[in-house]
């Protein structure tokens, strides 16, 4: 037996996955434990939980792969300090990041002190990673590669070809060129300053029209051979001026991505607290077009090497679901395999999937399910509930409590959705990556018009633009969808059919399109016979799915999730066969 611990560490999103003999047995991501978002840093409590769900301790594993290779793209980097001649600052800074990541023994070693660590280390290039990640667990024997990325060992993406048990990296694109970091740019100019907000611009851009693409293309040019370009007036990250970063030891912050000539190209720039304008909308759905158009200029010219109708996607930018969900529109690329943790977290999983090839050339089993964290009995359920002062809580919300079988559960909780109640859902192995896909979730009625409001106003205290998305029964997507494709990491946003928006307006974006999860019964038994008899209830064979959490990562402990049901307003929380309910 060949026991794999991958790591991503000294980013955001730390995280852990652990493999053997290929079999994926967990991945987790630190911030879910610690509570705190897209934590960065050691992920030690990740790490810890990894080997107890492998029923080992840390000496019995054979590789320790981390998602970064030091030295990669050297000759790069010294020509580009050569002639840029970067802000000392950022160079020291880049130092100490490199150096933490490179102590990856020592790091460990700190975690367990009184253990011998009997690991062989591998350090995996940044991009290979995020492409094995996807690859190595997708559906395809043979596929294109694509990783579209903030930055990584100097790069900011990579593209090749996988074939049975290997991959063929065949470019790079190097910093300071990123759709990311153009995406988190102008992120930063509208008002969004937090890490990971550029799902908020996603999200904005259906608001508007792209009439600031021609600004657009003056910031991001589009070469023939279907790479891009920066036009680094517009940008500061590029190390002519420092910009701060923390990847350490706690919350990531970002420096500031671009300078006042943006403001001169687009007018002023967008404070946090300041109102969303229509000029805003029609700048991220310009950017939202640009990105587009990079991304379809690098996959047509990925597809001519190879032609081949496979693609797997992964990188931070993988999670941009609006482009992934036109790929089968604007290129000759037919299916498409998104990793569930497509950003840098994904990259513990991909090295450690890279190793497990390289020494092996049986190819593992496909990831179809991203059930892979956290779980909780039904007993340690109970055992929480007869905690007393959880019980006087209880009392003084007025909540009833009920243990129940699952098909009462589906019943009960089907009826309760259909009347217009908010339905906290807690079961199972929590999510690998950044979507809640029906073990980690609040339920809603996607028919009702008023459910995004009742959402936000409840529970999510959120933008009012932001959208939620549907969990639909995988046999029912092309009776709805302009698609008949499997989507189950709900990673991918596709046209709803004209005649049936106005039948789910609470899921339906504004252009009319909706961020589909599909639910089979093999992968999620439990919830698809909620939807099936939800389905029989109101002839909609979906319910609306948003992520268990109050601006906090999403629940991870049933503790957590019953502190979020009696803080917020929900109406039931479902914990396994536990159901308990607010008195009406």
């Amino acid at each position: 037996m060949t026991l794999i611990l991958g790591i991503n560490a000294f980013h955001a999103d730390a995280s852990a996955a652990i493999i053997s003999d290929g079999k994926i047995l967990g991945a987790v991501e630190e911030e879910r434990l610690r509570r705190i978002k897209h934590w960065a840093g050691f992920p030690s409590m990740s790490i810890k939980w990894c080997l107890d769900q492998a029923g080992i301790s840390i000496d019995k594993v054979d590789h320790v792969s981390i998602n970064t290779k030091p030295g990669t793209h050297r000759l790069k980097r010294i020509l580009y300090t050569l002639e840029t001649r970067p802000d000392p600052r950022f160079l020291l800074m880049r130092w100490r990041n490199k150096r933490e990541r490179n102590n990856l023994s020592q790091n460990l070693q700190e975690v367990f002190p009184d253990t011998t660590i009997n690991a062989q280390f591998h350090f995996v290039e940044h991009h290979r990673a995020h492409l094995a990640s996807a690859y190595y667990a997708s559906p395809f024997q043979e596929s294109s590669i694509v990783s579209v990325d903030g930055f990584g060992d100097f790069a900011s993406g990579a593209w090749g070809f996988g074939s049975g048990s290997s991959m063929r990296l065949d470019g790079h694109i190097f910093f300071p060129h990123s759709l990311g970091a153009f995406y988190t740019a102008i992120t930063q100019y509208l008002g969004f300053p937090n890490y990971g907000d550029e799902y908020k611009v996603m999200g904005l851009a259906p608001y508007g029209q792209p009439r600031y693409i021609n600004e657009m293309r003056s910031i991001v040019n589009l070469n023939n051979d279907g790479t891009f370009s920066l036009n680094l007036d517009y940008f500061q990250h590029a190390g002519k001026k420092n910009i701060d970063h923390q990847w350490s030891h706690g919350s990531p912050q970002v420096g500031k991505h671009w300078n006042d000539n943006l403001e001169r190209l687009l007018g002023p720039a967008r404070q946090e607290h300041e109102p969303l304008e229509q000029q805003h909308m029609d700048i991220a759905r310009s950017a939202q077009a640009m990105y587009e158009d990079a991304l379809f200029n690098l996959l047509d010219s990925v597809y001519s090497k190879d032609s081949c109708p496979f693609l797997c996607i992964a990188g931070g930018c993988g999670a941009n679901s609006v482009a992934n969900g036109k790929i089968s529109q604007r290129t000759r690329f037919k299916r498409i395999y998104v990793q569930a943790a497509s950003g840098d977290a994904g990259g513990a999983l991909g090295s450690a999937l890279d190793v497990w090839h390289t020494l092996n050339n049986t190819r593992c089993l496909p990831m179809l399910t991203a059930y892979l964290g956290c779980s909780s009995t039904n007993d340690q359920i109970i055992s929480l509930l007869q905690n007393q002062e959880i019980k006087r809580n209880l009392e003084v919300a007025r909540c009833t409590l009920e243990h129940l079988d699952d098909e009462s559960i589906c019943e009960r909780v089907s009826e309760a959705l259909s009347n217009g109640l908010v339905v906290g859902w807690f079961e199972g192995r929590m999510e690998w990556g950044p979507r809640a896909l029906g073990h980690r979730s609040i339920l809603g009625d996607p028919r009702r018009a008023d459910m995004k409001d009742i959402l936000n106003k409840k529970i999510k205290r959120r933008e009012s633009f932001r959208p939620f998305a549907p969990s639909i029964l995988r046999e029912s997507v092309k009776d709805w969808f302009l698609t008949d494709g499997d989507v189950p990491f709900m990673m991918q946003v596709f046209s709803i059919k004209e005649e049936k928006r106005k039948e789910i307006p609470a899921v339906t974006h504004v252009d009319g399109s909706g961020r589909l999860q599909t639910v089979t019964e093999k992968e999620n038994k439990r919830y698809y016979q909620l939807i099936k008899y939800f389905y029989k209830k109101t002839g909609v064979p979906m319910i609306l799915n948003t992520s268990f959490n109050e601006n906090e990562p999403i629940v991870c402990t049933p503790e957590q999730a019953l502190d979020c049901f009696l803080r917020t307003r929900m109406d039931i929380l479902v914990m396994e066969n536990v159901l308990i309910a607010r008195s009406q």
